[in-house]
């Protein structure tokens, strides 16, 4: 444990140990999400449904999260992360379960309802990154750390592209399909088990001490306030956010980039199928290569705000890349080369995944003090309706008119997104505020002793 220079404040090593869980359990719970997907084309023969029904499995985790984030944010503000991972990790493993007795042909209605679990207890894992990284973690690794939060949801994405198609072949006999596909779902169900024995045990709510001056002062403010305070306070946090213009421009601009995403990620299959026959691994590796780029971005994103603190500059950056990105994926699927795509995915995923931390500390920034796992929860609704509204329509326009025009007005909702952003006030960062007075009221009274 090191001790910084004032005595109330303590960054303890066990903050790694805590991350290490959160991510792992951002993980298992992600990797369900294109379970279904990403093979869509086998599991349409084995249970014998349409395109639309296999993409709504990945729907799903977007149509549970909006009714719920509300009350798990406030869960996550007012009881804490522990109560909130553990809410989360025994919901996913009875759903990962029943998933396992849904291997069956005709029981795709239970597969249905299990996913739907899964799907519910991302609520309790998608706002927690950026309230983990300001409560474990001190002020010069608070984005890097967030940005490490976020790499749990994609490395479980990067691994929901990869497993499923190298383990379930598409076979002729529907029973050969079952077998592969039920040892899929035991190892799908197994890893949330492990993680919630994890955080019954280990995971703890905050450190005895707060990393920093803003967590010491919210800490503050909270054991000054009982149960009917807190849900007043939870309440005047959510009319700040809806009246705060610069919050509602970040609202619209990440929940685009959040939905696009999306829309790649259910149809990458179906996409690389249009272009490339048989292609089912490539198109689990190329989503692969999307994630693991993005990771890479991720924490690229995380660094540089740390050192820079240039909130809005780095957020227009990113954003206009992602847009370049999808733009060179769209333009290199019909050049037959699949090598390429794999390329142009990963230029995508570096910057469009990068873009999801940045966000979270943008939006803890121009918020504060609200609790970051408010804002992050509000953010997280805008990409799940988002995403939501354009895999429907982009699953219309890919049917009636191809992949290319399908693109190509992913790419125009890019377009509004990066204005939304260039619109924001860039200098209303709230929390860099704070620390930057209480510096220089330190050094003031310093120059006072020396004089």
């Amino acid at each position: 444990m090191t001790q910084q220079q004032n005595e109330e404040y303590k960054i303890y090593w066990q903050r790694w140990v805590m991350l290490g869980i959160f991510v792992l359990c951002s993980a298992v719970n992600s990797m369900h999400w294109i379970h279904y997907s990403i093979i869509a084309n086998i599991m349409m023969r084995y249970y014998d449904v349409s395109s639309i029904a296999i993409n709504w499995t990945a729907l799903l985790y977007e149509m549970c999260y909006i009714p719920f984030v509300l009350p798990a944010s406030w869960l996550l503000d007012c009881k804490g992360l522990r109560v909130t991972l553990l809410s989360g990790a025994a919901m996913m493993v009875v759903g990962s379960w029943l998933k396992v007795l849904a291997v069956a042909p005709e029981l795709f209605y239970l597969a249905f309802f299990g996913q739907a679990l899964v799907g519910t207890a991302q609520i309790f894992i998608l706002g927690v990154p950026a309230r983990l990284a300001a409560v474990w973690f001190g002020p010069k690794q608070v984005s890097t750390a967030c940005s490490l939060g976020v790499i749990g949801n994609q490395v479980g994405v990067a691994v929901g592209f990869l497993i499923p198609p190298a383990v379930v072949g598409n076979h002729e006999n529907l029973e050969d399909i079952g077998n592969d596909f039920r040892l899929l779902c035991y190892g799908m169900a197994a890893a949330p088990t492990f993680v919630l024995i994890l955080v019954l045990i280990f995971f703890q709510k905050e450190p005895p001490l707060p990393p920093s001056l803003t967590q010491a002062v919210l800490r503050k403010q909270r054991s000054t306030t009982d149960n009917n305070d807190n849900r007043q306070t939870y309440l005047q946090s959510l009319k700040s956010l809806v009246t705060n213009k610069n919050f509602l421009l970040l609202l619209v601009s990440y929940g685009v980039n959040v939905g696009v995403f999306y829309v790649v990620s259910t149809l990458l299959n179906q996409i690389v199928l249009l272009h490339f026959a048989k292609a089912e691994e490539d198109a689990g590796r190329i989503g692969l290569t999307i994630v693991l780029m993005g990771v890479v971005g991720s924490v690229t994103g995380g660094i540089i705000l740390d050192k820079t603190h240039r909130f809005k500059q780095c957020t227009l950056l990113v954003y206009f890349m992602a847009l370049s990105g999808l733009l060179a994926f769209t333009f290199t699927l019909s050049l037959g080369r699949i090598w390429i795509i794999y390329l142009t995915g990963g230029f995508l995923g570096f910057f469009m995944i990068g873009y999801l931390g940045i966000g979270f500390e943008f939006a803890a920034e121009l918020t504060y003090p609200i609790p970051e796992g408010t804002s992050s929860g509000v953010l997280n609704a805008s990409g799940e309706i988002m995403g939501i509204i354009f895999t429907v329509a982009a699953g219309e326009l890919l049917n009636t008119y191809g992949d290319t025009v399908t693109n190509l007005t992913l790419a125009g909702l890019l377009i509004i997104g990066f204005i939304m952003t260039l619109l924001i006030n860039g200098k209303m960062l709230k929390r860099q505020a704070v620390l930057k007075e209480h510096q220089n009221r330190t050094n003031t009274v310093q120059v006072a002793v020396i004089s």
